[in-house]
């Protein structure tokens, strides 16, 4: 299971404060990440949704 690094977590934050999506709307999530080139985050997410998930709700690594 891939583990969260800081870089992963200020693409998700980035996209968080941009307001454009649900965070929990995940595969709308890959895709800005994507278009961003935050492919570190597309892949995470791909790799391990449940710790993505986790972190979005609680603002904790898994």
């Amino acid at each position: 299971m891939k583990m969260m690094t800081e870089k992963i977590r200020e693409q998700a934050l980035k996209i968080r404060d941009s307001g454009e999506t649900n965070m929990l709307a995940v595969n709308t999530v890959q895709r800005i990440a994507y278009e961003r080139g935050f492919y570190e985050l597309v892949n995470y997410i791909e790799e391990n949704k449940k710790g993505y998930v986790h972190f979005i709700m609680t603002g904790e690594e898994e």
